[in-house]
């Protein structure tokens, strides 16, 4: 690992508590424009997701239904019942999107793919960048607002769900991560600059509870005018 990924591994609570746990549950509030133009407003108004910590696998609860929530890995997506029963399915999700723009329409098993791998994500970084297969390559700082950022460029395995192969995360002078760029593959709709703040303890566990999702233009320049997704942490347990 390198020295920074070691840096911001023990700022967000070190590799020897997150170890401790087997997944984390929060409930949170998301809204931003993409869901109305997948045709799911409000799906995520206020919703629950539990993701394992050492193998990838998220489920959102409750989804489009009481008594429905989703089950996500990278090979397999399906819709169940609270008592097992498999409503819906989908081997192999992520060609499902072959072809996809911004503007096309998504049925439960895109959006509970989508959500799944993506807070999957956010929920278990940085401490999967220890993986001996994810590589790590400190990049030159970047000065936004006034604060110094250290950038960490990852490149995530092929075994991984996630939104492109390599993502940016730009971290503090505390250590915590304060934006995370990237492309998400399966939108095909262009960068994004993704800013995570208000952070709080769980269980000895720094998560951001706000984050926002903005559209970087041709120039690189941030259009915060423009929310594309929202997302705010109520609260969240590791166990």
């Amino acid at each position: 690992m390198s020295d920074l990924t070691t840096t911001v591994i023990e700022a967000h609570g070190g590799l020897k508590r997150y170890n401790r746990f087997e997944s984390v549950t929060a409930h949170f509030r998301t809204g931003g424009a993409l869901w109305g133009l997948k045709g799911h407003e409000g799906v995520f108004r206020h919703a629950g997701v539990k993701a394992d910590l050492h193998r990838q696998h998220a489920s959102h609860f409750p989804f489009t239904a009481p008594g429905l929530r989703t089950s996500v890995t990278p090979r397999r997506v399906a819709v169940e019942s609270d008592a097992g029963e498999v409503i819906a399915e989908r081997l192999d999700p992520r060609a499902a999107f072959a072809g996809h723009s911004l503007e096309t329409p998504w049925d439960n098993l895109h959006l509970a793919y989508f959500a799944g791998y993506a807070m999957w994500t956010y929920l278990t970084s940085p401490f999967i960048f220890a993986a001996p297969d994810l590589r790590t390559e400190e990049l030159p700082s970047l000065t936004e607002e006034g604060q110094t950022l250290r950038r960490l460029k990852v490149t995530f395995p092929d075994r991984i769900a996630t939104h492109s192969k390599e993502q940016v995360f730009y971290f503090g002078p505390d250590g915590l991560l304060r934006r995370h760029d990237y492309t998400a593959d399966v939108l095909n709709a262009g960068p994004v600059a993704h800013y995570a703040s208000d952070y709080a303890d769980f269980d000895g566990i720094m998560l951001p509870t706000r984050r926002r999702v903005h559209p970087l233009a041709e120039d690189g320049t941030v259009m915060r005018e423009m929310d594309l997704v929202t997302i705010d942490v109520e609260t969240a347990r590791f166990l």
